[in-house]
This record gives structure tokens, C-alpha cells and sequence, in this order.
């Protein structure tokens, strides 16, 4: 499976993208700069609010359309999903 969000194309290569980033995590978090959830949620809401920014500078268009909704009910779900 590649690991990279620029082959992320459905609900199911996102499903695998987060398996491979808690691998990640599980194998290396010691590494990860914010390797514990108040940091990585903090890290992952300050990057949604620069988004805008961080695609302008790698030279790319933040995308103009996308289910934010779908995402946030993920984020939700997650807190009591079993």
C-alpha cells in the first residue's frame, strides 16, 4: 500500500492511509513530533485552519471542494466507534 495522502481517492484508501498512519504510530510514535492525541488533534486543526498556505507553498490548489463534513464525522465517530 503507498502511504502517501496524494493517493488517497476514496473512503477505502483513506481507511487504509489512517491504518498506516496508527502502524506508524504503534512502530515509531516515539518519533512523531506530536506523538500524543492532544497534540496530534492541536497539530492536525492548526493545519486545516493553514491549509490554504501550506498548498500555496508546495505549489499546489487547495482542493475547492471536498465532504469537510465526512471528515468531521469521522473524527466524532471515532471517540465511542468500537
Amino acid at each position: 500500500m503507498n502511504t502517501s495522502p496524494d493517493h488517497v481517492d476514496s473512503r477505502e484508501d483513506l481507511a487504509a492511509f489512517v491504518r498506516a498512519l496508527h502502524r506508524s504510530h504503534t512502530e515509531q510514535g516515539h518519533s512523531w513530533e506530536n506523538a500524543d492525541l492532544a497534540g496530534f488533534l492541536e497539530a492536525l486543526a492548526a493545519w486545516i485552519d493553514d491549509a490554504d498556505g501550506w498548498h500555496s507553498n508546495a505549489g499546489r490548489n487547495l482542493p475547492a471542494s471536498g465532504d469537510w463534513s465526512f471528515f468531521a464525522r469521522a473524527l466524532q465517530a471515532a471517540t465511542a466507534y468500537e
